[in-house]
């Protein structure tokens, strides 16, 4: 693993020799996927929770509706 890193690391920096102007996309392109990455499971996660805090605070008949598709979601996940 940390062999293919090195060449990765190896690849980038020639590319970015080669074509000076593509230095900065190349550095908000990654921070954009990083911070996306980073934030995309905490939203997935948080949904079947939002609908099982609903329906355990629901005093409506349709609370065994909204814990199965928080089972759901969960399974989707």
């Amino acid at each position: 693993m940390f062999m293919l890193l090195i060449v990765f690391w190896y690849y980038v920096g020639c590319f970015c020799a080669v074509y000076k102007n593509t230095q900065i996309h190349l550095i908000s392109d990654t921070l954009i996927s990083f911070s996306t990455s980073l934030l995309y499971p905490f939203v997935l996660y948080l949904l079947p929770g939002i609908f099982r805090i609903k329906s355990l605070k629901n005093n409506e008949g349709n609370k065994e509706t909204m814990y199965k598709i928080s089972k759901i979601i969960q399974l989707c996940v």
